[in-house]
């Protein structure tokens, strides 16, 4: 009987990535295991919700404004997160600077949409564009208490073209982001495409 292997994505807004690791691993068979992705929220409103549950994924949301304090939401998202008891936490648009409460607890992986330690934070992808340098690009890091910090896993480049407007080079960082994000989470879990 095949093995269920649980991949837990956390998401703040419209959820691209979570559908896009959907598409390549919900209920997808790997060898003698079964992919099953679970889905987490900060907020109510999120648009990947509906992508989510388009699949039959019902996300679960947890929404950091009713918590006093980041601790408390931390401790609540820990609560629920280790009740799924994934194989691996990813982060995908999950738009929270999270506290050792979390970090020390949970082992996760985190998208960013820059060549990282270039550009942390949330304007990632508008300071890459605008910095004059030619290239911008995607990063896969372990999850650390320090914003965007933790070891890096994978990077892709990302050229910055002539003719490049802020909205053509966002549309290629997310490509890379389809791209690169799958095939770290492939690896870390030892998911031979051969086997899909």
């Amino acid at each position: 009987m095949a093995r269920s292997i649980t991949v837990a994505v956390l998401f703040s807004g419209e959820g691209t990535n979570l559908e896009n690791l959907i598409r390549r691993f919900h209920e997808k068979r790997f060898g003698d295991r079964v992919v099953r992705i679970a889905a987490l929220t900060n907020r109510p409103e999120a648009g990947g919700i509906a992508r989510a549950e388009k699949y039959g994924i019902k996300p679960v949301i947890v929404d950091h404004r009713e918590f006093a304090t980041r601790e408390a939401f931390d401790a609540e998202l820990v609560e629920r997160l280790e009740a799924m008891q994934p194989d691996l936490v990813v982060m995908a648009g999950f738009m929270r600077i999270l506290t050792p409460l979390f970090t020390s607890r949970i082992e996760a992986i985190n998208l960013h949409p820059s060549l990282l330690p270039l550009f942390k934070g949330a304007r990632a992808i508008e300071e890459s564009f605008r910095s004059g340098m030619k290239v911008g690009g995607v990063t896969v890091h372990r999850v650390t208490a320090e914003l965007d910090g933790g070891d890096i896993l994978a990077q892709r480049c990302v050229p910055i073209e002539e003719g490049d407007t802020l909205a053509s080079f966002e549309e290629r960082i997310h490509a890379a982001e389809y791209e690169l994000l799958p095939a770290v989470i492939a690896d870390l879990l030892h998911l031979s495409p051969s086997q899909g």
